[in-house]
């Protein structure tokens, strides 16, 4: 559903995504890991539409994105790392504004309003102002604005920073319920134990370039177990990627 072939993208004379390539499947979750600064979120940019690349393609459906204007990028939805969110508006308004910058209006927009709400449990604070709702609310909430024109290919960058552990947990239920239903996600975290939930697949990244892209099971058949027993996955991380610090 999503092929990302050769991306190249540099500031200046830094070049924070070198040669990156993977693809990603209906009904999939592909988590991208990598650690700060490795270029996750230049890439989900990238895939996005939001930066363009110096070098490579993101193809959708097996044709390649052909700017601002092409159609497939409505199959495209993002859950951006920051929060998209007014606070001085309730949900509904927020994502009647975000539906019409899709092209949604009337029923149709209500609809979706309403599913999407109703998906991420928000449903019953539809017409309170965000700068009432907690943070995991907001999280959800942010969610829903990237469902809205019922993507077939959701960018999640980072989506559960600094929510409490249950609203972790409704987001993990919303994205598998997703993926259930055929959607193709694409899901950046630095948590080791989300990655292990939710994902089919591993894609790691390290100063722009993928140093690994498999399985879990994979990825811990990569480094050798101490007195036979499991290797974690932040383990085969590390070995991965190093230890330095990157901050």
């Amino acid at each position: 559903m999503l092929e990302v072939r050769h991306l190249k993208k540099s500031f200046g004379t830094l070049t924070a995504v070198n040669d990156v390539s993977f693809s990603l499947r209906a009904g999939e979750l592909v988590g991208l890991l990598g650690p700060n600064g490795a270029g996750k979120t230049t890439t989900v940019s990238m895939i996005s539409g939001l930066v363009a690349p110096d070098e490579g393609s993101v193809l959708v459906g097996g044709a390649p994105l052909a700017g601002d204007t092409d159609p497939k990028k409505r199959k495209i939805g993002l859950v951006p790392q920051d929060l998209a969110l007014y606070d001085e508006l309730s949900a509904n308004a927020n994502l009647r504004f975000f539906g019409a910058l899709y092209g949604l209006s009337g029923t149709g927009l209500e609809q979706a309003i309403e599913r999407t709400l109703t998906l991420v449990g928000l449903a019953d604070r539809a017409k309170d102002h965000v700068k009432n709702y907690s943070g995991g609310m907001k999280r959800r909430l942010n969610l829903a604005a990237g469902l809205l024109h019922d993507p077939d290919i959701l960018l999640l960058d980072e989506p559960t920073v600094g929510v409490d552990p249950q609203s972790r947990n409704a987001i993990f239920d919303n994205l598998e319920q997703l993926k259930a239903a055929g959607k193709a996600l694409l899901y950046t975290t630095h948590y080791m134990e989300e990655a292990e939930r939710l994902a089919d697949r591993l894609v790691i990244i390290d100063g722009g370039r993928v140093v690994a892209d498999d399985t879990i099971a994979g990825m811990r058949a990569r480094v050798p177990s101490a007195n036979g027993e499991r290797v974690s996955l932040e383990t085969v991380f590390l070995a991965l990627t190093g230890r330095s610090l990157r901050d």
